[in-house]
């Protein structure tokens, strides 16, 4: 009897009120869900940046090479090589001297002198009185309004008579260094298939520890965003044309407008290929690093005011705010994924990324591992610093670079 009446009155300490379990419960629930969106959180930043090395790789074995020695025809199609130059002293004479040193025949080359101040005139004087032949500078020391000064320079250039009469454009900037046989060889592949416009990839110079440290993320990651194999598919929107070499038929050039079409496109090298591509001419790109080769920066100011006009000139800019927590939050996952419970996660990507990347930018550079790719991670917080300049700029409505701003409303 004692024991059924202790069952069937168990003591009040042992009892647990509906409203306790009820709260007891909630606690559990929502610690639970903290958790599982955690782990969600970490097992797909994890995912996406195993899919870009994945990508990575699959881009760079599909990316196209050119021939080491080709034949040209006897009489090969014409070329002008068009060069904007605005204070560009520290690269000019190395960059300047490759071109004129080129084994093509058919070649001539403009620079348009775009009011540099910094002993670039001197250079390009020099070499002008000594290769008259081969060389013509421009000097335009005036920006008319609605356009940016690289556009202005290149539509210059191609308006000129040496630009006018020729069978292909070659746009590169004034800072990028070529081998002597690097054209005859870019001219060979691009006759040996259809081909309107060709870009090569160029080797980046590093020296800093900024340049070392962003400059082969910010290449690795072009790759992964730029399908090699599909560039030349009309039927995949995948586009490519590059600053430091952008080898355009005349005839497809003059059938989009040229820059003159788009005075304020900043990014003109892609937007200049996504327009020729977009008009039914073929797009294709091949590697041309280390024979194609360029220091783009010097040090982390300038990488940062490169990134905050870049940004700025993105079609969807107003969509940066939104999408730049989710940037950091995956760029800087191996400092975080410990503190969610992930270490190996961490460990793995820490280790990886560098060793993949660091790999492709070997081969394309042809210099050895740096291991200062280890601290890969900061990358995210520059590219948000340069995001945040960017995103300032765009509400002031201008785009600046080297010394001024251009209103692009």
């Amino acid at each position: 009897m004692g024991c059924q009446a202790d069952q069937e009155n168990p003591p009040l300490e042992h009892l647990l009120t509906s409203e306790d379990q009820a709260r007891r419960s909630l606690r559990l629930g929502k610690h639970l869900e903290r958790m599982t969106v955690l782990d969600l959180l970490s097992w797909a930043s994890t995912a996406i940046l195993a899919l870009g090395l994945v990508l990575l790789r699959r881009h760079w074995t599909r990316l196209p090479r050119l021939a080491r020695d080709p034949v040209l025809p006897a009489h090969p199609p014409s070329v002008c090589l068009c060069i904007p130059v605005r204070n560009e002293v520290r690269e000019l004479a190395r960059a300047l001297d490759s071109w004129l040193a080129q084994d093509y025949p058919a070649l001539r080359i403009l620079v348009v002198d775009d009011g540099s101040t910094d002993g670039s005139t001197e250079i390009l004087r020099q070499r002008e009185a000594a290769q008259p032949d081969r060389l013509r500078v421009i000097r335009n020391d005036g920006l008319p309004g609605g356009w940016l000064g690289k556009n202005h320079a290149m539509d210059l250039a191609s308006r000129q008579p040496e630009a006018e009469g020729v069978d292909w454009l070659l746009f590169a900037d004034g800072d990028v260094q070529a081998s002597p046989d690097l054209l005859r060889r870019a001219m060979a592949f691009a006759q040996a298939q259809p081909t309107d416009i060709l870009a090569l990839i160029p080797a980046v110079d590093v020296v800093s520890p900024a340049e070392r440290l962003i400059l082969p993320m910010a290449a690795s990651a072009f790759l992964v965003l730029v399908p090699p194999h599909q560039v030349p598919n009309p039927r995949h929107p995948a586009f490519c044309g590059v600053g430091g070499f952008t080898l355009v038929r005349r005839e497809a050039y003059a059938a989009v407008g040229g820059h003159a079409a788009a005075p304020l496109e900043a990014i003109d090298d892609m937007m200049l290929a996504r327009r020729v591509k977009a008009a039914g001419f073929v797009n294709r790109v091949a590697l041309g690093g280390p024979d194609l080769h360029l220091r783009m920066y010097y040090g982390l100011i300038e990488l940062v005011r490169a990134m905050r006009k870049n940004t700025a000139a993105l079609p969807a800019w107003w969509l940066l705010p939104g999408l730049l927590p989710v940037a950091l939050g995956i760029g800087l996952a191996p400092a975080w994924l410990p503190f969610a419970g992930h270490p190996l996660l961490a460990l793995l990507l820490w280790l990886l990324v560098p060793a993949l990347v660091g790999d492709v930018q070997q081969r394309m550079t042809g210099r050895p591992l740096d291991l200062l790719g280890a601290l890969w991670p900061l990358n995210a917080l520059v590219f948000a610093a340069g995001t945040a300049w960017a995103l300032a700029d765009r509400l002031r409505g201008v785009n600046h670079w080297r010394g001024r701003d251009v209103a692009l409303r």
